[in-house]
């Protein structure tokens, strides 16, 4: 990889990442997402302040954007160097979500985007992590225990499938650090029994 292809697909996904569809989704409707709910500017927070309609189409806004991150290199350079490119795409991404630059470095957590760049990367693991995703969520009815769940699995899954020399299992333990370092406020609330949930 080239010190220029490398720049390009990091700032290009870096800046991919940093657009906050939850803020402008939530300030299209006069609402300040940092002061209502958990005060997170993710689809979680939209969806429990704004409704289903804008939640969900934050979470498939934001997943576009690791989608479009990791997608264009593996369209553009072929192989290995497009896996490894798309690889770095998407964690530029993922880091512009959580530190976008347009909102002082703060930002979402990151799984929407994890989940569309995966369809790129390594849609078998993805898989595997949404039906865990999937069993805890509809278990505990509690996204941030889901979506840390979902972020443990990647490398395990990666691990299986994977030799430990290949990109993609270095991008789930990545991706999976990542995911708990962000929802490290969600764990203090589950310890605490204070943690927002679906429960009618």
């Amino acid at each position: 990889m080239s010190a220029t292809n490398i720049i390009l697909v990091s700032v290009v996904g870096y800046f991919i990442g940093a657009i906050s569809f939850a803020v402008l989704i939530a300030k299209s409707k006069g609402v300040d997402i940092f002061k209502e709910g958990s005060g997170n500017p993710g689809a979680t927070n939209v969806k429990r302040v704004l409704g289903s309609k804008c939640g969900n189409t934050v979470f498939a806004l934001d997943a576009l954007k690791g989608l479009v991150a990791a997608g264009w290199p593996r369209l553009v350079f072929e192989g290995d160097l497009g896996l490894k490119l798309a690889v770095l795409g998407l964690i530029a991404a993922i880091i512009g979500h959580s530190f976008s630059i347009f909102l002082k470095f703060r930002g979402g957590k990151g799984v929407a985007s994890t989940i569309g760049g995966l369809v790129a990367i390594m849609p078998l693991v993805l898989l595997i992590g949404l039906l865990v995703w999937v069993i805890c969520f509809y278990s505990t009815k509690i996204v941030a225990l889901a979506s840390i769940l979902f972020g443990a699995t990647l490398p395990i899954a990666g691990f299986l499938l994977f030799d430990t020399s290949d990109p993609r299992f270095i991008l789930g333990l990545v991706l999976g650090a990542l995911i708990v370092v962000r929802h490290r406020s969600n764990i203090t609330r589950m310890f605490a029994g204070m943690e927002n949930s679906f429960k009618k």
